[in-house]
């Protein structure tokens, strides 16, 4: 047991503070599955640590990354399914080693009746998630690919480098892998990038982040 929950949700009651520190904090590996699409929600799941990717995927087999939820953020699809018994649409996988605190279902709506501090977070957290949905579908639907690739590259960016592959970058921006290639291919001719297996170098940042607009 670990305490998390004054630090995580201050102004928490003590009985109820008591109530989430009581619970197993679990320790997943990345590329862990932790949901299908069709699943039912069984809990709230709090991470503590570490980083969660949420993904649809087609008929075809086409993914696009919906979220990634972090320290202090929340699933959408989670509080669909609690709140409104919905199934999961998409599929979450850990991207890194994650340290997690499940809320049991039960004690989830306990908490969403008698609690204004833990309802208000889950409201926030789903307001914030909404916006991010929404922002991802109005580039999809009205950004040219290359910006929007371009993008992902800038936020990815660790110091110049970003380690994904073609795959994982098309699932981001919600695109073909072979459309990804080719427009690496093209930018690297240029000079804008370097690329390598499952890596990226950003060697032109301002012409990408012209790209970007």
């Amino acid at each position: 047991m670990m305490a998390w929950a004054a630090q995580t949700l201050p102004g928490l009651a003590p009985p109820q503070i008591a109530r989430l520190d009581a619970l197993p904090c679990q320790n997943v590996p990345a590329h862990s599955l932790l949901f299908h699409a069709g699943d039912r929600a069984q809990g709230f799941a709090m991470v503590l640590a570490g980083r969660i990717e949420v993904h649809l995927t087609s008929v075809s087999g086409r993914e696009i990354l919906l979220y990634a939820i972090e320290p202090g953020q929340s699933c959408i699809q989670t509080t669909l399914g609690l709140l409104g018994d919905a199934p999961y649409s998409g599929t979450a996988t850990t991207m890194t080693d994650c340290r997690l605190v499940m809320i049991p279902a039960a004690l989830f709506h306990d908490l969403m009746a008698s609690s204004l501090v833990f309802r208000n977070f889950v409201f926030r957290a789903f307001a914030a998630r909404m916006a991010e949905v929404t922002e991802l579908l109005e580039q999809v639907a009205f950004s040219r690919i290359e910006a929007r690739l371009a993008r992902a590259l800038l936020d990815m960016d660790d110091h110049g480098d970003i380690g994904a592959t073609h795959a994982q970058l098309a699932a981001r921006i919600g695109t073909a892998r072979e459309v990804i290639s080719r427009q690496l291919e093209r930018w690297t001719a240029a000079g804008i990038l370097q690329t390598g297996r499952g890596h990226v170098t950003i060697r032109d940042r301002s012409a990408l982040q012209a790209l970007a607009q």
